[in-house]
């Protein structure tokens, strides 16, 4: 179904490309554009969401592309960082946690989809979100933010706490998950 809210979903895969194609060609102005990139990518996460519910456009498609969407950003950013070096060695670990996660995660929720148990998003994986897309956003511009703002150590904090989350909310789904595969519920 095309929409506006299902569009926005869309357009956060479309600019995925954008960005990689700016890590290859890495310079302050790039960095900025990048985070740009990323900030809208963000702010039509909040909308597409918002749009469907209140002009009563909640569509299975949506549902479906807004957490692909979301993961493949996030694993694209984490990836991209990673390979070119701007996440020191020891905050690869939060980066490995969040992207092992959000594949099982993911491979949970189909679980449970076949199941008919809809797994609302918690209030806690919200914060993670949250968490990560802030970090994410630091370490993206990294060295080239004023020196005051301390980019690269406020990214790489923010993703340790990202990290801690996922680690507690995957928890939280594999909790869940193993009722019903156990068939406790």
């Amino acid at each position: 179904m095309v929409n506006l809210p299902n569009t926005l979903t869309l357009s956060r895969i479309l600019v995925i490309p954008v960005v990689v194609f700016l890590f290859y060609f890495d310079n302050p102005m790039n960095r900025w554009i990048m985070l740009t990139i990323y900030i809208i990518a963000g702010i039509t996460d909040f909308f597409d969401g918002y749009l469907a519910r209140k002009s009563n456009q909640v569509s299975s498609l949506g549902r479906f592309l807004d957490p692909i969407a979301d993961k493949l950003l996030v694993a694209c950013l984490l990836i991209m960082l990673a390979g070119f070096n701007r996440i020191s060695d020891i905050s690869l670990l939060p980066a490995m946690i969040i992207l092992a996660r959000e594949i099982l995660v993911s491979g949970l929720r189909e679980f449970l989809a076949e199941l008919k148990v809809i797994v609302h998003v918690t209030f806690l994986a919200k914060w993670k979100t949250g968490l990560q897309m802030v970090s994410l956003g630091f370490l993206i511009v990294g060295s080239d933010a004023p020196n005051w703002l301390f980019a690269d150590i406020v990214g790489e904090i923010l993703l340790w706490l990202a990290g801690i989350l996922t680690l507690i909310t995957g928890f939280d789904y594999i909790k869940l998950s193993t009722k019903y595969i156990n068939g406790k519920i």
